[in-house]
């Protein structure tokens, strides 16, 4: 008979929280488990795989969504393709790709009014950051010549 894991020792045994993995239940990425005659989850040594797998998806950048995608690729491995699994993955990469592009876009935007302001001890009502966020041109102007 293989081992049958209460929630709290599933959760010690995977580093996640009882509540992580009610969600991951509710969430459908984990199977509901069956019950103990006294009500206790009592979940299968299986589910420590498929919580670890959860896991190192998430850190890689999937979200619970295209989490739940990757475990249904895995549950159905023999029916699926490599290319099909690598499709999904190049798909997250292009998403993750496009969001460094526009950090960095955001970072440059930042960089610029936050070098164009001088810090100093003026009141806020001068402020080079404020203005270029208000995007006002003619407070800007007057700020350029006072800072």
């Amino acid at each position: 008979m293989s081992t049958l894991y209460r929630i709290g020792l599933l959760a010690k045994e995977t580093g996640v929280t009882v509540e992580t993995l009610r969600f991951y239940e509710k969430q459908g990425l984990l199977p509901e488990p069956h019950r103990s005659e006294s009500g206790y989850r009592l979940y299968p040594e299986s589910t420590l795989s498929q919580v670890a797998f959860i896991l190192r998806a998430k850190a890689v950048g999937f979200s619970l969504k295209d989490i739940a995608g990757l475990l249904d690729l895995e549950v159905n491995r023999e029916q699926e393709t490599c290319q099909t699994v690598k499709d999904f993955a190049e798909e997250k990469l292009a998403e993750i790709e496009a969001k460094i592009q526009e950090l960095e876009q955001m970072r440059g935007a930042l960089k610029q009014i936050t070098d164009a302001c001088c810090g100093g001890n003026m009141p806020a009502s001068h402020c080079t950051i404020l203005s270029a966020l208000a995007d006002d041109p003619k407070r800007q102007d007057e700020q350029d010549a006072s800072c």
